[in-house]
């Protein structure tokens, strides 16, 4: 759970508020901070958990009004990996897939030039045009015993 607290470093969460135009309080600035710095992708309790770090003040219905707030403007982007959580991480700016790891819930974030070409052929072949798409993989380590994962 990597974080980077740079207090006076504004962070691209930030940027994109600002970009469209959205008030930015301070409590604001400390959860977009929180999530800027976030090497996982972490869930809204978890955001809660860092920004209190920053701010002891910030209550969790903050936290959800504002993660709420940056994923309808199109700053953050929401997943559900299985684990019953949403989950968030800035809305990337290329697009890429996520392995999740069905053992230790570890999520790895890739892209695969062939699966991205394979995608815009089946879409074809159905006689679509692709305009967009979510891939998420559930694994588990090879040297594992399989473990039973519901679809």
């Amino acid at each position: 759970m990597a974080q980077r607290n740079e207090a006076n470093t504004v962070s691209r969460i930030e940027n994109r508020c600002v970009d469209k135009g959205m008030k930015m309080t301070e409590q604001r600035r400390v959860i977009a901070r929180v999530l800027s710095a976030a090497a996982d992708h972490p869930d809204v309790e978890e955001v809660h958990r860092r920004a209190i770090d920053v701010d002891p003040r910030i209550s969790i219905a903050t936290v959800y009004r504002t993660v709420r707030l940056f994923e309808e403007s199109g700053i953050v982007k929401r997943h559900d990996f299985g684990d019953g959580r949403a989950r968030y991480e800035p809305a990337p700016e290329s697009h890429h897939d996520h392995l999740i790891d069905v053992h230790s819930g570890k999520v790895i974030e890739f892209r695969n030039d062939d699966i991205e070409r394979l995608q815009q052929e089946v879409a074809k072949a159905y006689g679509y045009r692709l305009v967009g798409h979510r891939l998420e993989l559930f694994v588990e380590p090879l040297d594992r015993p399989a473990k039973a994962v519901s679809e």
